[in-house]
């Protein structure tokens, strides 16, 4: 089962209710090779032994396609995390892509995938305070104002955008990348180097949400979190320990709320 149902609330142009989503799960998985942890990536469960098999093949960490190696998967105690699977690999099966485990290709699509060791994933600190209010119609004017700055995606169709809002509605930055993560990178830095940060209250995206999109927003202590697409359960986990308001599905005047719909107006008061 890759989907967990998760409570939300559903915002539309005139009127507010409570729902339930199913929302595709996304946990981590490390993999050790000869008892020493290699990467981790995170994934939707299930599948992992293909997984593992794909990885090992198109990153170069197995000389021979055909070599099977002995794969062995722990359950560990900890919460939140998943598995572990211990790969037993004579060193002369290792190729290439063994040499060094920040090189998989996995970096540059995720800011989790591609870390050494589950310990590296953790995120913590105080919630973020609750101390504004915004409305729906406010968020959906950002989303028009961050496509006014898409030109690549209107030559392309190919690149995912980010954008940072005051409270006021005032676009602080905005950038496009072929990447989700990177267009958040993007905006973040340009936000650091304007010196402007302090005034920053919204991260809009024009992607899906997944763990590492809700850990930079947190960084940069920004409250408020939307998306055109969908948000994985770990997101929304996330969302609610670390204080975020997360809205997905951010779309024709409508949203879902899935975590500290305090700082919106129109869910404070309607229900």
């Amino acid at each position: 089962m890759v989907v967990r149902n998760y409570d939300g609330i559903k915002i539309k142009s005139n009127s507010v209710e409570r729902m339930s989503d199913g929302l595709t799960i996304e946990e981590a998985l490390q993999i050790s090779i000869n008892k020493k942890p290699f990467t981790v990536t995170m994934r939707a469960p299930g599948e992992d032994l293909s997984l593992i098999r794909g990885l090992l093949h198109t990153e170069g960490i197995l000389k021979n396609r055909a070599y099977l190696p002995d794969v062995s998967f722990i359950e560990p105690e900890k919460e939140g995390i998943v598995r572990i699977a211990e790969l037993t690999i004579p060193e002369n099966e290792l190729g290439d892509g063994y040499l060094n485990s920040r090189s998989l290709l996995s970096v540059s699509s995720c800011g989790i995938c591609g870390k050494t060791e589950l310990n590296d994933t953790t995120c913590t600190g105080h919630q973020l305070p609750i101390d504004f209010e915004i409305s729906s119609n406010q968020i959906n004017e950002m989303f028009l104002e961050m496509k006014k700055h898409q030109k690549a995606f209107e030559k392309s169709g190919g690149t995912h955008a980010a954008a940072i809002f005051s409270l006021s509605g005032q676009i602080l930055s905005v950038s496009e990348d072929i990447g989700r993560h990177n267009a958040v990178d993007k905006v973040i830095g340009k936000l650091l180097l304007n010196s402007n940060w302090k005034e920053a209250k919204c991260l809009i995206v024009s992607g899906r949400i997944s763990y590492e999109i809700i850990v930079k927003c947190f960084k940069a202590k920004i409250p408020v979190l939307a998306a055109v697409s969908a948000p994985s359960s770990l997101a929304v986990d996330f969302a609610k320990e670390l204080g975020i308001t997360l809205l997905a599905f951010c779309r024709e005047e409508r949203m879902t709320c899935y975590s500290h719909p305090q700082r919106i107006k129109n869910i404070n008061s309607s229900l």
